[in-house]
């Protein structure tokens, strides 16, 4: 590794404008003025992940790499690994083989202690709550009705339910629950703030619970949000780290994409597009969560937009949605990958729907058969797709050169996002599209309580923050292959009032998720 200091040098980030955690490890300043459309933004994103892997951060490691050997001065941007699943499933957010961004266990586990700020500033607001009511609730709130909960960054599903006890003698508590950090609408509010002003006024206008007489209670009403922003005034700048081939990556938030919007913060991203000339920032999971949300609620938001998008595949990956065997991934199966260029195909169709130049991204492996190569470069040509094939994990850069060099000729061509729905619409209206463009899904069930909650509602103009699973294109991990028509079950609405979410819980979704029967944990 090089010393982060020359690292900074290389991109004009004077010592001045830096926090330094050791030798390998900095904070830098964000830069959030509006970038000039000379900047070129590209977005990495996948199809339906498996267990096979995909490599979506690996790609976007490489390619940023390969800019950088190609003389264009480039930054990535990525999300903060959460130790939920660091710990859980994934054992690490670094990219792969030749493709990483280091130090490694500094990044997995704590960096500099974002998520740990946010995630005390999000429980002084429980605290501040609770606080309130045993003092002699001012302003009677009902305890039935308190919808901020705390949060934790790991996997524990025992900490989904819990009573709090305000007042034992005089019998005064309440049911709430611990969410993963990473789902916290903190989170979302820390992602998406342009700056300090735009985030101070959003967390000002959360509502964390009800009055007995239904009127909403907000942060503000407890005069703590200076108090909140002092606990993250650190942990705005953005995290400096370096690829294992020397060039600058910015890792800042963390939001999951099948539970939150699932993007990297904007003062990461506009501070890469404000420093370099090309920007590679990535989206959770496939393009249906991830994709969907940067383009519908971060550029919104951001005023920013994609000059191209990286969806990335694996001959591995399409076979698993093929219904391959996942202990027999090596064998040559032309049937199980036939079967899912479906799964790619929607994806595909996604990215093109929002109107954005379009490259696929083929993660090699060396158990790929020329005959399955073969059937991939028949289907982008029937596709009318441009596309490379990578070798990033074994040769890093120069594994990505090919698709470096597409990228650039991608990035020269006019986008302009087609939203998936107008802000204007409806709630339903709103679901309704992103379910039948991004999903494929002939149209959605509401539950009776979903139902209630969409009549109650006052704020329509909101985004919509769709939570399911990342594995198909339905509400059922298990339905892999999808045969004919399918509908989304929607169960829960939740409001997200100060970063301007409706939160809509669509099958068996938890937003603090549990530990496998092996975790992570045990093979450290």
């Amino acid at each position: 590794m090089k010393l982060i200091s020359n690292i900074l040098k290389k991109y004009h980030i004077s010592a001045k404008d830096t926090i330094f955690y050791g030798e390998y490890l900095a904070k830098v300043k964000p830069l959030l003025k509006q970038p000039n459309n000379n900047k070129k933004l590209i977005l990495v994103t996948a199809i339906s992940p498996t267990p096979a892997g995909e490599g979506k951060t690996t790609v976007s490691i490489g390619l940023n790499d390969a800019l950088n050997k190609l003389g264009k001065k480039s930054i990535v941007a990525l999300r903060e690994p959460s130790m939920g699943p660091v710990f859980g499933v994934k054992g690490g957010a670094n990219g792969g083989g030749k493709a990483q961004v280091v130090p490694k266990d500094d990044i997995d586990l704590h960096l500099t202690g974002d998520f740990h700020a946010i995630t005390a500033a999000n429980n002084l607001i429980s605290a501040c709550i609770d606080n309130h009511i045993y003092w002699g609730n001012e302003f009677n709130i009902d305890v039935k009705n308190i919808i901020w909960r705390r949060v934790l960054d790991v996997n524990d599903r025992a900490l989904r339910d819990i009573e709090v006890v305000i007042n034992a003698k005089r019998h005064i508590k309440y049911k709430t629950g611990f969410d993963i950090t990473v789902a916290s609408e903190l989170m979302a509010i820390f992602c998406l703030s342009n700056d300090v002003k735009e985030m101070t006024h959003r967390i000002d206008n959360i509502i964390v619970a009800y009055s007995l007489a239904k009127k909403p209670i907000y942060v503000k009403d407890f005069c703590i949000t200076g108090a909140l922003m002092k606990i993250l005034q650190n942990a705005l700048w953005p995290n400096a780290v370096q690829s294992l081939e020397g060039n600058l990556a910015l890792i800042h938030g963390g939001p999951f994409a099948n539970i939150a919007h699932g993007c990297n913060s904007l003062f990461a991203t506009k501070t890469a597009m404000n420093i370099g000339e090309y920007a590679i920032t990535e989206a959770g999971f496939g393009s249906d969560l991830g994709a969907e949300k940067f383009m519908d609620i971060v550029c919104h938001n951001g005023k920013i937009k994609p000059n191209a998008v990286v969806l990335v595949a694996s001959v591995r990956s399409l076979k698993m949605h093929g219904g391959a065997d996942a202990k027999k991934l090596g064998n040559e199966d032309i049937k199980s990958l036939t079967i899912g260029l479906d799964n790619l195909r929607q994806h595909i169709s996604n990215i093109k729907s929002f109107g954005m130049p379009i490259v696929v991204a083929i993660n090699q492996f060396n158990t790929d058969t020329k005959k399955e190569l073969v059937v991939l470069e028949h289907f982008f040509q029937t596709e009318q797709v441009e596309y490379s094939l990578t070798t990033l994990f074994i040769n890093g850069s120069q594994g990505t050169i090919d698709l470096a060099n597409k990228v650039i000729k991608l990035a020269q061509q006019p986008s302009k996002i087609i939203p998936a729905y107008s802000m204007q619409d409806s709630l339903k209206t709103k679901i309704d599209k992103i379910v039948k463009r991004c999903y494929g899904a002939s149209g959605v069930v509401y539950s009776k309580n979903a139902i209630d909650k969409i009549n109650r509602l006052t704020n329509s103009s909101a985004w919509v923050c769709m939570a399911k699973t990342p594995l198909t294109f339905s509400d059922d991990p298990k339905q892999i292959i999808i045969n004919g028509p399918f509908q989304i079950h929607v169960k829960d609405i939740i409001l997200a009032n100060g970063v301007n979410f409706i939160i809509v819980m669509a099958g068996d979704i938890f937003r603090m998720p549990g530990l496998p029967k092996v975790p992570a944990a045990c093979k450290m």
